[in-house]
């Protein structure tokens, strides 16, 4: 079972893109699913997550212009990234985490933002 990312791409600043996330097989109890991202030179960074409740968080930099979802069913999540600067710039990742610390990862997906 793996997760997989798409809907990274090229966009102007203060465009918009949709990244999404699945799991390629059935699996069941995760707790947390959320993105990440990595910019070059830099630690990766935790810019949302949600847990199976609904409850959300927020890196404060993209606080107002991200927005996190996901469907429980189907154990897929999204993210919205709305007034997209440059600073967004990086490779993101989905992750998920079971409720018994199992972690997964997607590949990362690259997202460019132009000034």
């Amino acid at each position: 079972v793996q997760l997989q990312a798409s809907g990274g791409g090229l966009v102007q600043t203060g465009g918009s893109l949709r990244l999404a996330c699945a799991f390629s097989g059935t699996i069941s109890g995760i707790n947390y699913m959320g993105w990440f991202r990595q910019a070059p030179g830099r630690q990766r960074e935790l810019v949302a997550s949600i847990t199976s409740g609904g409850r959300t968080n927020y890196a404060e930099a993209v606080k107002g212009r991200f927005t996190i979802s996901r469907d429980n069913a189907k154990n897929t999540v999204d993210l919205q990234m709305n007034s997209l600067k440059p600073e967004d710039t990086a490779v993101y990742y989905c992750h998920a985490q079971t409720v018994r610390l199992l972690r997964y990862w997607g590949q990362g997906t690259l997202v460019t933002v132009s000034s």
